[in-house]
């Protein structure tokens, strides 16, 4: 069965981020990472160095996410790179950096985000190395873990792997799967034709 796809769009202030969430399967299926104080990768082991920093994609631009709801059943959502640049400035205008909660359930203190981009390799603003592949228009960012149960509870644990975002988004566009299909191959053919 092919799975109709919607275009998630920020419609007005109504809409936006709320919460970012911890959580140990996220759905854009990209993974944080924890890093130490030498800036070498966390490998989950006693290290009195911790850095306590996770950074990974937050959203990917164009990339369906697989959704089911009562409203329209399976589906596929996707941002566009407009309006995940909306959804981002949106967030920081009303100052969320530290709306951090665990599995979209349990809000969390001690948990904030100090570093943040949007993906634009024509800008030179490239996805730091590990995370090749992130298309332009995403939203990477790092999260401070001050929060000690948080941090030996499921970040060292390895049970939360990633990020997860939680709002309000308006359902835009729709297009069956075919038509995403069409549409990014006549993308990648004009892309080379320039």
């Amino acid at each position: 069965m092919i799975l109709p796809i919607f275009e998630l769009v920020y419609k007005d202030e109504t809409d936006g981020i709320e919460y970012i969430a911890l959580v140990d399967a996220p759905a854009i299926e990209r993974t944080f990472q924890a890093f130490s104080k030498d800036d070498k990768v966390f490998k989950f082991q006693a290290d009195e160095k911790e850095e306590r920093v996770l950074r990974g994609a937050i959203m990917l631009a164009d990339t369906p996410i697989y959704r089911n709801n009562k409203e329209f059943g399976e589906h596929y959502v996707v941002f566009r790179p407009d309006t995940i640049k909306k959804l981002v400035l949106d967030f920081f205008r009303k100052g969320r950096t530290g709306n951090v909660n665990l599995m979209h359930e349990t809000e969390v203190e001690g948990v904030f985000m100090f570093e943040s981009m949007l993906i634009d390799r024509s800008k030179g603003i490239v996805p730091p190395e590990g995370f090749d592949g992130i298309p332009d228009g995403s939203w990477f960012g790092s999260f401070k873990v001050d929060n000690d149960e948080v941090w030996e509870k499921f970040i060292r644990t390895g049970e939360f792997t990633g990020f997860s975002i939680e709002g309000m988004f308006t359902y835009g566009q729709y297009r069956t799967a075919e038509q995403e299909k069409i549409e990014l191959i006549i993308k990648i053919i004009s892309e080379i034709d320039d």
